[in-house]
């Protein structure tokens, strides 16, 4: 992607940075296990055994598991019902998200894995 210049992907990873400091932070604070921080933490990435399927199904499902709008969901799932498990599943995923895009791991296009809304993986970055 040319049209990311080099400030807008320092605004994008210095966002990313706090998201992920925020969501450690909260988890820190509820007192969660940091063991099921370990285990948990890789699982959104099962969704990349969808390029099995090829390239289109691949995307949706990297998309899907790597999107905010689940953990925000689940957040919205524990404000209604207290029940703590929401909360700490949403902070692990929120946490891997940012994580990911931190490293410049975006939503993918269906031309590819290493096509995403960041800028192209591997390739210069300005």
């Amino acid at each position: 992607m040319s049209g990311l210049t080099r400030l807008m992907r320092i605004t994008l990873q210095l966002e990313s940075l706090l998201v992920l400091i925020l969501c450690v932070v909260i988890y820190h604070i509820k007192h969660y296990s940091w063991g099921t921080f370990a285990i948990c933490f890789l699982l959104p990435d099962i969704s990349l055994l969808g390029y099995a399927f090829g390239r289109q199904a691949g995307a949706l499902s990297y998309n899907i598991a790597h999107s905010y709008s689940g953990p925000a969901l689940l957040i919205m799932l524990f404000a209604l019902s207290q029940q703590q498990l929401w909360l700490l599943v949403a902070l692990i995923w929120c946490a891997h998200i940012s994580f990911d895009r931190l490293l410049g791991y975006g939503l993918k296009y269906t031309e590819g894995f290493s096509f995403t809304h960041l800028g192209r993986l591997n390739s210069k970055r300005r």
